[in-house]
């Protein structure tokens, strides 16, 4: 068996084409989780603590003056970017919850299905 052939058993296996699927769902997915966090979410926390904006949220090492991360990087300076981590955290948080019910909602309906 040609190794051209074997690729094309290997690629065409179910769990091959339902992993590629999976990618592609997480990849739009993840878009959608970005922006509710980015625009619903964190404006929200913003406004509770009075206007504060997470992804400018950093310290500059070296004692340069910078207003916004973006200032600080075009500088060069070494940055500790704790507002972006802080952002990137409560994605995760909502991914796996996201996932945690998906994946009750499965086991849910596999336990109420009939036998065959």
């Amino acid at each position: 068996m040609s190794m051209m052939s074997e690729f094309k058993e290997f690629a065409m296996k179910g769990s091959v084409l339902d992993l590629a699927v999976g990618v592609v769902i997480g990849g739009a997915f993840q878009k959608i989780v970005d922006s509710m966090v980015n625009d619903i979410i964190m404006p929200v926390v913003g406004l509770l603590t009075g206007g504060v904006d997470f992804t400018n949220r950093f310290f500059a090492f070296g004692g340069g003056s910078f207003s916004t991360l973006e200032e600080a990087k075009k500088a060069g300076a070494p940055t500790l970017a704790y507002g972006v981590f802080l952002n990137q955290v409560l994605t995760f948080l909502i991914v796996a919850f996201t996932l945690f019910l998906v994946i009750k909602g499965v086991n849910r309906m596999r336990r109420n299905a009939p036998a065959v």
